[in-house]
């Protein structure tokens, strides 16, 4: 070899990853004792040396995961429960494990493959959380290529093999249109998430499958989920000539908005509009009427999704895991429809 033997020669002459053969070197757990002598012994031959400043840097680039946020407003990441308290969950874990967490906000989808083939090349983290899969996402795919550990939060994806964590929010959303159903709406409306996401998409579509069920004309709006996205398609739902009786809103910030409109254009809630949130935060609580919501351990869902790309990183397979859905804690936004 003309060139010096790096440790992705290493990897290719065993037939395993960068990331195994980081660990074979640098004596950490993540791969058998037979593996790690199989390693050992192929640096060797192909005369592999890494110097003292290299190995230590080696050790300290790889505890971090890393995780990349779309939503570059501060705004929307102070108020927006769901994001806060899943990088609260991903943190404790990690921390106990003496990882850190590389948070990096990105302005699209290139700019995101762009950071991980930085952070891949300069080996700034041991594995990546991946969110807000979007239809045709080229992302599992980049890092299957880059052969990075990595974690999907929501799926699972069947054309791909990175393992996942899910919750089923379709469950979720047809538990909130039957309860409503039954309280007798029958024009009940969906304001969700932006249509590109898979989420969303799974979300509409259960709601859809539970209108038919219940005789209910199916709507589904798309917002951003700010407050501003919400009020706006709020205020346009009740100044039609048939405005709905309920709305079910995919987040707990549109909710509490929506719920403002409706106090602002004098629609009584719940009186005339009941109103479910799809999370639940202090805004939910403290507003009046309270309102009824999609609850669910959003803390412990970003802590087991932490624990799962610890377990990938040390050489495990978890596949894709089912994590507890949402559940209707009911509250004094939703009501019996008027006659």
């Amino acid at each position: 070899m003309d060139r010096r033997p790096t440790m992705a020669d290493i990897a290719s002459r065993a037939g395993v990853s960068r990331m195994a053969v980081s660990y074979a070197l640098n004596g950490r757990p993540g791969v058998s004792e037979e593996l790690r002598e199989r390693i050992l012994a192929i640096a060797a031959e192909l005369g592999f040396n890494a110097s003292a400043p290299a190995r230590e840097l080696r050790g300290a680039v790889v505890q971090a995961a890393g995780l990349t946020m779309r939503r570059p407003s501060a705004t929307a990441f102070n108020v927006e429960v769901f994001r806060r308290e899943l990088i609260s969950g991903i943190q404790s874990v990690l921390m106990g494990r003496g990882f850190g967490l590389a948070l990096q906000s990105v302005a699209d989808v290139e700019d995101e493959l762009a950071v991980y083939r930085r952070w891949s090349s300069e080996r700034r983290v041991a594995g990546i959380l991946v969110c807000d899969l979007e239809t045709d996402d080229p992302r599992p795919a980049a890092l299957e290529a880059l052969d990075l550990p990595a974690v999907i939060i929501g799926g699972p994806l069947p054309c791909s093999p990175l393992p996942s964590i899910w919750s089923d929010d379709g469950r979720a959303v047809t538990e909130a249109v039957a309860y409503l159903a039954a309280l007798g709406h029958r024009r009940i409306v969906h304001v969700s998430g932006p249509g590109h996401l898979l989420h969303s998409q799974v979300r509409a579509a259960a709601y859809e499958t539970a209108c038919a069920a219940a005789g209910v004309e199916p709507v589904v709006l798309a917002a951003d989920y700010t407050g501003e996205g919400g009020a706006q398609v709020t205020r346009r739902l009740l100044s039609t000539a048939r405005p709905p009786t309920a709305i079910v809103y995919d987040n707990d910030v549109m909710a509490v908005a929506g719920l403002g409109v409706a106090m602002e254009m004098g629609v009584a809630v719940p009186g005339r509009l009941s109103i479910v949130a799809g999370d639940d935060s202090a805004l939910c609580q403290v507003v009046r009427p309270d309102l009824t919501v999609l609850k669910r351990d959003i803390v412990g869902y970003g802590a087991h999704a932490a624990q799962l790309l610890l377990d990938v990183i040390d050489g495990g397979s978890p596949g894709a895991v089912l994590d507890h859905a949402a559940e209707l804690v009911v509250r004094g936004s939703t009501a019996p429809a008027r006659p």
